[in-house]
């Protein structure tokens, strides 16, 4: 008798060899539990998965899915088990429920899985790849098709002889291999549950098992004993489980995942598509090109098809497979193009498939609610990476911007802002890239414990966050960005609360001339989406007093690197100002800046940038400032520090230089007086200086100080029709002209 045939005094057992998410192994146990009609089905999963067995009858379980299985309390502990179209397992369930047979799954309970912290075994490496590259072939698809499926179902094939093989391959593996633990284990749960079936009474069992695993299944199981000291005192967790949508590159072995596979769609266009396969693939191909305005014909299609099926009349197989197909493509479809090859294999033989759950599937509240206002808001979920723009003005817009702000505050990244694209608060449109990983499941059940809905879950998330003891004034202000961005109100006159006490408790002024400018940007422009802010002039005016208090005092005896980072700040904090346009708070940080302006103590980087800074808004005249330039070039100070003092003071102000010829000059006179160590000592500083100017503006300068240029004098200005566009410009920038 066969080895996968087994028959007791009650039951018939045949156990089926698979190898996971292979579409040849698929049809092979499709023809086998056709033939042979069983009225149990066990299946390699884990065994506490059973209650979810039933939504598999549902349409709307679409693969590809997957079984999460998640430690109750403990969300970050977590194991998928994926299946696809063309899985056996997946076609086995669905077989079971379409022909009323008992279906059950016969792995380690999740529970004992997750508590010994291991991912669900896959059986790595393949052993049927081996077997396959034994043969000759390097796509394990094609050696299956050709010894597996050679025969047809009306010539009398016995498709279960195949299984029989394949389990007689794997015992003879197994013979030079010792088992590990977690293996062993398994394997006798399998045992275990297998006999519990027979025991219930059941005439005739499949089992649908990785192919490594299915001698350990077939001839006589043995005593119940061993099997039992094995398994007993296996450590449990309390574990929830739900299917999820999973994602056919999810699928890919260059995933990470264990049982990865090279070519889901490759795979699943095989189950799919059984007649004129290799032209219906190459079709799909021209047509994918064709949409990236390629010029792609039929008479392409035509001879890739020819040249694929040479291909394999030359290496001696009955048919075209992955290889033969990818090679015919490049030359035909792809003429040579490996940039194009790799996006065809991307978008069709990795492919982005994204599968689909009930809306009666277990879930936690928070996703629950996360369907919901994602169909009220027409976000539609996606494997594919899709750009969204949005306009804040329309209501729809401006109620799918919350919600991806609220699941960014989850540290769910359903989307995410485009770089490159603005997305302050001030403007009236954003632009996000949404693609929806399987992960993310896992992310909301672990946010789940903040609330019951996004909202609810992202305010409490935010309160927390700012109520740590160690969260700094920048991060209360970054968590303010974030509640408003995300339309928390509720959380704001705690956050401002929150500002305001670790303003008052920070000492430290590089960190409240951090702060400041996100305030700023918040007072600004926080109507655009209608929360009262007004609260929040007091802590930023507050905040402009410290700074401008301590700033002369911090800014003295500083080494070269925080002055530097110093500058930065201080450049950031002008910036800001300058938005806010408010004459009182403008007017205080220019005195402060005119103290530094004067003080020895302090670096160069500083001091110089001080007085470009006064100098752009005109708190000090030309004149003034090429006093000071020339004071700062005089002889009684080190190269070094003179370089340090040009580069605050010239840093991002070319155009200073290409028209104002009197300060040009005083600086090409320093340096050009510069000598031996001196001039090897500054010109670090002198390249990082005038290095930051672009190559137009390096070559203007190069030529007027050759003198082959000359500063331009302005053409007369229209005063009058001037003043009509700076009103004009003020009007819709809503500022004063």
């Amino acid at each position: 008798m066969p080895r996968g045939h087994r028959v007791t005094e009650s039951a018939q057992v045949r156990v089926l060899g698979i190898r996971h998410h292979g579409p040849g192994s698929a049809r092979a146990v499709l023809r086998a539990l056709t033939e042979f009609e069983p009225d149990t089905v066990l299946i390699e999963g884990p065994s506490d998965a059973d209650p979810l067995v039933a939504l598999a009858a549902s349409d709307d379980l679409q693969p590809p899915v997957a079984l999460l299985a998640y430690a109750t309390g403990e969300p970050a502990t977590a194991a998928f088990w994926p299946l696809a179209a063309f899985s056996p397992e997946w076609q086995a369930l669905r077989w079971a429920i379409l022909h009323d047979a008992d279906v059950r799954f016969c792995d380690l309970p999740a529970a004992q899985i997750l508590a010994a912290d291991k991912a669900p075994e896959q059986d790595r490496p393949d052993p049927l790849v081996a077997l396959a590259a034994a043969g000759g072939y390097d796509d394990f698809e094609q050696w299956w098709d050709t010894v597996v499926e050679s025969g047809t179902p009306g010539d009398g094939h016995d498709h279960m002889a195949d299984f029989d093989a394949i389990t007689a391959a794997m015992a003879a593996l197994r013979e030079d291999n010792v088992l590990d633990d977690h293996t062993a284990q398994r394997e006798a749960h399998m045992r275990q549950v297998l006999r519990s079936t027979i025991k219930a009474g059941a005439l005739k069992i499949a089992v649908v098992c990785g192919a490594m695993h299915a001698p350990a299944l077939t001839g006589k199981l043995g005593p119940a004993a061993p099997d039992a000291r094995l398994l007993k005192g296996l450590p449990k967790v309390k574990t929830s489980l739900t299917w999820v949508p999973w994602t056919h590159s999810r699928l890919a072995s260059t995933s990470g995942y264990g049982a990865g596979i090279t070519s889901p769609g490759w795979y699943h266009h095989l189950f799919t598509q059984q007649q004129d396969t290799i032209t219906r693939w190459l079709t799909r191909v021209a047509r994918t090109l064709r949409e990236r305005d390629l010029p792609v014909s039929s008479a392409h299609v035509i001879e890739a098809t020819r040249l694929a099926d040479t291909l394999a009349a030359l290496r001696t197989r009955p048919i075209a497979g992955l290889a033969e197909v990818t090679e015919a493509t490049r030359a035909v479809l792809c003429d040579g193009d490996d940039v194009l090859l790799e996006f065809v294999t991307r978008t069709l033989v990795v492919g982005e498939a994204l599968g689909s759950v009930p809306d009666d599937t277990p879930t936690v509240p928070l996703d629950a609610d996360l369907q919901a206002t994602s169909k009220t808001l027409r976000l539609k979920r996606s494997a594919q990476n899709k750009a969204l723009d949005l306009d804040l003005r329309k209501q729809n817009d401006l109620g799918r911007s919350r919600l991806l702000h609220r699941l960014r505050v989850l540290g769910i990244p359903w989307g995410a802002p485009r770089a490159g694209d603005v997305r302050s608060t001030g403007t009236f449109r954003e632009t996000w890239a949404l693609q929806w990983d399987p992960e993310l499941s896992v992310a909301i059940v672990e946010a789940s414990r903040w609330g019951t809905t996004v909202e609810s879950a992202a305010r409490a998330l935010v309160l927390e966050r700012a109520r740590e003891r160690d969260t700094t004034l920048a991060q209360v202000v970054g968590l303010l960005e974030e509640a408003l961005l995300a339309d928390l109100r509720d959380a704001v006159p705690e956050l401002l609360r929150s500002i305001d006490t670790a303003a008052a408790l920070d000492h430290d002024v590089a960190h409240l001339m951090a702060a400041l400018p996100t305030l700023i940007r918040t007072l600004r422009y926080g109507d655009v989406r209608g929360t009262d802010l007004s609260s929040l002039t007091h802590v930023v005016d507050a905040l402009l007093v410290r700074i401008c208090a301590g700033l002369p005092a911090a800014a003295a005896g500083l080494d070269t690197d925080a002055a530097a980072a110093l500058r930065r700040e201080v450049d950031a904090v002008h910036a800001a100002l300058a938005l806010r346009d408010a004459a009182a708070s403008t007017q205080r940080w220019l005195d402060t800046l005119a103290v530094i302006a004067d003080r020895d103590e302090v670096d160069g980087i500083l001091t110089g940038r001080a007085v470009r800074l006064l100098r752009d808004m005109g708190r000090i005249d030309e004149r003034d400032t090429a006093v000071r330039v020339s004071r700062a070039l005089s002889i009684g100070s080190e190269p070094a520090a003179k370089a340090r003092w040009i580069d605050g003071f010239v840093g991002d102000g070319a155009l200073l230089l290409i028209h104002d010829r009197a300060l040009l000059t005083l600086i090409d006179r320093w340096v050009s007086g510069l000598h031996g160590q001196d001039f090897v000592d500054v010109l670090p500083v002198l390249r990082r200086t005038f290095g930051g100017f672009d190559a137009t503006e390096r070559a203007t300068l190069g030529a007027v100080l050759r003198g082959g240029a000359t500063v331009r004098t302005a053409a007369p200005v229209d005063v009058e029709r001037g003043r009509r566009a700076v009103a004009a410009t003020a009007l819709i920038l809503g500022v004063r002209a």
